[in-house]
C-alpha cells in the first residue's frame, strides 16, 4: 500500500465492515451506516500514519484492472505485531483474497507475538484461529452515564510527551512490546491522562476528543485502572462507550454497571504468543 491508494482502501474498508456490522445486527438494534465524510478523513488519516511508521505491514489487493478490492494494515512496535485493519469487497469475500492479505500481513510478524481486533464475522475468526490465535470474546459498555455515580477522583494528571518512555515500559508488561511511535500519533489526535505517581501505580487513558469515550486504558494495578476509567466517564458527552473489555477485565464490566451503563458484545480479541492483557483496554487500530 501506498499513501496514493489511501482513498480507495478507504471505501473498500467501508464496505466490508459496513457488510460485518449488518451481519452481527440484532433485531433491536438500528440499521448500521455507512462511515461519514469526517470519519473517512480520519481513517486516511489514521492508516497514513501506520504507511509512514511501518510500511512493510501495509498491503492492498487489485482486481485486474488496477481496483483496490481489499486490504490488511500491520504493525510491528518493538517485539509486538499487530493487526490494524483487514477487509475484503463483500462479493470477492471467500475468494482467496483475504487469504492471501492476511498471509502477507503475517509474515510481517516475523515471530513476535500478535494482537488482532476482529469483527465477528464468521471468515475473519475462522482465519485467524487457524492461523494459531486465541479468540477472547469482547463486551462492551454503552449508554448515558448516571452523573451521580461518579466518584472524586484525584492524582491524575494531563498526560506529556515525556510520559511516553514510561508508558511505553507499561506497555512491554502488559502486551509484550510498546505502542512507540503510536503515542506521539494518539497525542495529537486524543486528550491523555496518566496517573501522577507513574513510579508506584503507573497507568493512562486516551480519550476521544469528541465525545470524551476511553480509546486506549493501561495500568500496573486494577486500582490505578478503576480511577482512569471513572475519569473518562466523568469526560463523557452524550452516549458512552467502554469497548474492548475482556473476561480478565471485570473491574471494566463492575464500573460500567455501577454508571449505568448496560453490556454488550463486541467482537473478539486475537492474541498469539501473549496472554490476555490486564488490567488493559485495547484500542481498536492500536491494539
Amino acid at each position: 500500500m501506498t499513501p496514493d491508494d489511501l482513498p480507495a482502501a478507504q471505501r473498500v474498508s467501508a464496505a466490508a465492515f459496513l457488510e460485518a456490522d449488518r451481519m452481527d445486527r440484532r433485531w433491536d438494534e438500528p440499521e448500521p451506516e455507512p462511515p461519514d465524510e469526517a470519519s473517512g478523513r480520519n481513517w486516511i488519516e489514521g492508516i497514513g500514519h501506520h504507511i509512514a511508521t511501518d510500511p512493510g505491514g501495509c498491503w492492498v489487493a487489485e482486481a485486474d484492472g488496477g481496483e483496490i478490492v481489499g486490504l490488511a494494515v500491520a504493525q510491528n512496535r518493538g517485539g509486538v505485531w499487530y493487526l490494524a485493519v483487514f477487509g475484503v469487497l463483500p462479493g470477492l469475500q471467500g475468494k482467496g483474497v483475504g487469504r492471501r492479505l492476511f498471509d502477507a500481513a503475517l509474515a510481517h510478524a516475523g515471530d513476535r507475538p500478535g494482537l488482532i481486533s476482529s469483527s465477528p464475522h464468521p471468515a475473519a475468526t475462522r482465519r485467524y484461529r487457524l492461523a494459531g490465535f486465541a479468540l477472547h470474546p469482547l463486551m462492551s459498555m454503552t449508554g448515558h452515564v448516571d452523573r451521580s455515580t461518579l466518584p472524586a477522583i484525584d492524582g491524575l494528571r494531563e498526560g506529556r510527551p515525556d510520559d511516553f518512555e514510561w508508558m511505553d515500559a507499561l506497555d512491554v508488561t502488559l502486551r509484550g512490546g510498546p505502542h512507540g511511535a503510536d503515542h506521539p500519533h494518539m497525542l495529537e489526535r486524543r486528550r491523555l491522562i496518566v496517573s501522577s505517581s507513574p513510579g508506584e501505580r503507573p497507568g493512562y487513558v486516551y480519550l476521544d476528543r469528541d465525545e470524551g469515550n476511553p480509546i486506549l486504558l493501561a495500568a500496573a494495578q486494577v486500582e490505578t485502572a478503576e480511577r482512569l476509567l471513572w475519569e473518562a466517564l466523568a469526560h463523557t458527552r452524550q452516549k458512552a462507550v467502554i469497548g474492548h473489555i475482556t473476561a480478565g477485565n471485570p473491574w471494566a464490566i463492575d464500573i460500567g454497571l455501577a454508571a449505568r451503563l448496560d453490556l454488550g458484545r463486541d467482537g473478539y480479541l486475537a492474541l498469539r504468543g501473549i496472554p490476555e492483557p490486564a488490567p488493559y483496554l485495547a484500542s481498536r487500530h492500536h491494539l
